[in-house]
């Protein structure tokens, strides 16, 4: 039951975030965004969520996941209706702000609810179910999103959005209310960045924000690159949701996959492959192409934020699981917030090629360093408890 009710959250709110994300920084460049405001404008969802993150773990570990998961998805509705109601760029900038606050709180809630309802046995499963839910989310939510603005108007995805997120809010409200740890939280209580005093859990942190800063930056400058080629809304709509698509497989097998041949190995291959598909991209205006390149790029990224999310969980103290989450979440916001400032300049001297080029270059590198990090902590994933 609660698994259900998890996975009917999280594939609405997901396909919330996927149909209007892409279609956000379209929607900008139509309003005369250049490409570092759209870098600024994709940055804007990570500050306010990286000053927020730990605290809405916290949150959740003090007074459970219902309550902030219910009044969160309705943030992230008021978020999204703006770009509807005030068809101009500072309204983009305000709804990213709300819908990046509100996707913290919705994330570690739900992370949080599944790694509670799960066993130490299985937790490997629910994580595999709810990250495939969020790759089918990732797919569909684009392809909604490349239609509408395509056939009808930018401003109709947001308002779709909103109508979606009747089924979260609904699904928040049925979520049974879990034990909360009071005392034991208060009692564990200290600076949340002594947790990273943790080897496999630094690496996880550094797994999951290499993973995800990539899959932003793609999402982010890839319509504009396919706009500049002149492909359609509606394609550029497919060629980001294939991505998502592919990552469903990988995450249906990934369990079986990763205890056959290895974490570590599974992992190190999985971004190689995602960087050599990232650097790829410029030299290729075929639309055709660029779907497959985006398929492969979508297996390699597949693997990195299920890895992370359990070892993430695994290696949590027992009464500050929320408060683990929620750094891994400021993890992943403070690249999200860097990587498009950083990647707007870049593209603004360079050109949206060179993105594509340093971008990949970046996870090629980081692929790498997450290996050297694999052999000082080189452990089995079940180990911290």
């Amino acid at each position: 039951m609660i698994l259900r009710n998890v996975l009917c959250i999280t594939f609405g709110f997901q396909i919330m975030i996927f149909a209007s994300r892409p279609i956000m920084t379209l929607f900008a460049s139509h309003l005369g965004a250049g490409t570092f405001q759209v870098g600024i404008l994709a940055a804007t969802f990570a500050f306010f969520p990286l000053l927020f993150a730990i605290h809405a773990g916290k949150i959740a570990d003090y007074f459970g996941d219902r309550i902030p998961l219910f009044l969160s998805n309705i943030g992230c509705a008021v978020g999204l209706a703006l770009p509807f109601l005030f068809p101009n760029l500072w309204s983009l900038f305000l709804s990213q702000a709300i819908v990046g606050v509100s996707h913290v709180f919705i994330n570690v809630c739900l992370q949080n609810v599944l790694g509670k309802a799960a066993t130490k046995e299985n937790r490997d499963h629910y994580f595999s179910v709810f990250s495939t839910v969020v790759a089918l989310a990732s797919f569909i939510g684009p392809v909604i999103g490349g239609y509408m603005s395509e056939h009808i108007s930018y401003g109709s995805v947001f308002l779709v959005s909103v109508a979606i997120s009747v089924i979260p809010i609904g699904f928040s409200l049925l979520l049974p209310k879990l034990a909360v740890q009071k005392k034991e939280a208060a009692k564990e209580a200290g600076h949340s960045f002594t947790l990273l005093k943790i080897p496999l859990l630094r690496k996880a942190l550094a797994t999951s924000a290499l993973v995800l800063y990539s899959r932003d930056i793609f999402v982010a400058y890839f319509p504009l690159y396919g706009s500049h080629l002149g492909i359609s809304d509606s394609m550029i709509g497919w060629i980001v949701a294939i991505q998502g698509l592919a990552m469903v497989p990988v995450r249906l097998f990934l369990a079986q996959l990763a205890e056959k041949a290895g974490r570590d190995k599974v992992l190190l291959f999985s971004i190689i492959t995602a960087g050599f598909s990232f650097m790829l991209f410029p030299f290729v205006e075929n639309a055709w192409i660029l779907l497959v390149l985006s398929a492969v790029m979508g297996v390699g990224l597949g693997c990195g934020q299920p890895l992370s999310l359990t070892t993430t969980y695994n290696a949590s103290p027992k009464a500050r699981t929320g408060e683990v989450l929620g750094l891994r979440l400021a993890s992943n916001r403070l690249s999200q917030l860097i990587a498009p400032l950083f990647f707007g300049v870049v593209g603004s001297f360079g050109g949206l090629v060179a993105v594509f080029y340093v971008s990949g270059a970046f996870l090629l590198g980081g692929a790498f360093l997450t290996k050297e990090k694999a052999r000082k902590a080189d452990e089995p994933i079940s180990s911290g408890s």
